[in-house]
């Protein structure tokens, strides 16, 4: 049996009780609750695709490839978390929506030829973050380990690769903002639509979802709301 060692006890305990509650990361099904999950998903109406489709454990199965998705301090993780969901709410009318309502844009831009386009082939809104173009349909694909090239309606097919492919889009762009406030998101989400005065109603329903779910996590929304 090993000796217990008092002074090491000792050191640990004053270690611990010295750093702040709000540097210690928590665990994102900590966070992201049930309650709070089925909270958003059930103000959508009963007949929406998304009731079914969409679900906590495809989202924690998801945000488990992606570990620096809600890391950092306690304060960090729950802003981080609620400017995610904030969006997938305003995106999916409250996780109604799988795709995109309009599909008659096909949504090919073919300057990018490191992803070509697919013949008959839409890259039309999908997915908790609607993802859209053939960019982002190749990169996440090829990050995830699907074929979004050939196959994009498979991110409305499979729940798993729908959060994959949200979190794989937050990660690769928003991410690296988070720490800007919330308006740096929004501005890399839909910021060539909404921002600078032209879509104020969109900013504002985003900011609300965000400032709501901040205060659910029992954390301050902080600043630069806007965009």
């Amino acid at each position: 049996m090993a000796m217990f060692n008092l002074k090491t006890f000792v050191l640990v305990v004053i270690v611990s009780l010295a750093i702040p509650r709000d540097v210690i990361s928590q665990n994102v099904a900590d966070i992201v609750t049930a309650e709070f999950f089925d909270g958003i998903k059930n103000q959508a109406a009963a007949d929406c695709a998304g009731k079914s489709f969409y679900t906590r454990d495809g989202f924690l199965s998801a945000a488990n490839s992606y570990a620096e998705f809600g890391s950092g301090s306690a304060d960090d993780s729950k802003r981080e978390i609620a400017a995610f969901f904030a969006h997938v709410t305003h995106e999916t009318g409250h996780l109604c929506y799988v795709e995109e309502i309009d599909k008659s844009n096909n949504y090919c831009d073919p300057s990018y030829t490191q992803y070509p386009c697919a013949p008959g082939k839409f890259y039309y809104g999908r997915g908790p973050l609607q993802l859209t173009w053939n960019y982002n349909y190749g990169a996440a694909g090829q990050a995830i380990g699907f074929d979004g090239l050939n196959s994009p309606e498979t991110v409305a097919n499979d729940p798993a690769i729908a959060f994959k492919t949200a979190l794989w889009f937050w990660m690769t762009n928003v991410h690296s903002v988070v720490n800007q406030g919330f308006g740096a998101t929004i501005r890399k989400i839909n910021g060539a639509v909404e921002c600078d005065g032209k879509e104020p109603a969109k900013v504002q329903a985003r900011i609300g979802y965000y400032t709501d779910y901040c205060q659910k996590f029992g954390v301050s929304p902080g600043e630069n709301l806007s965009c």
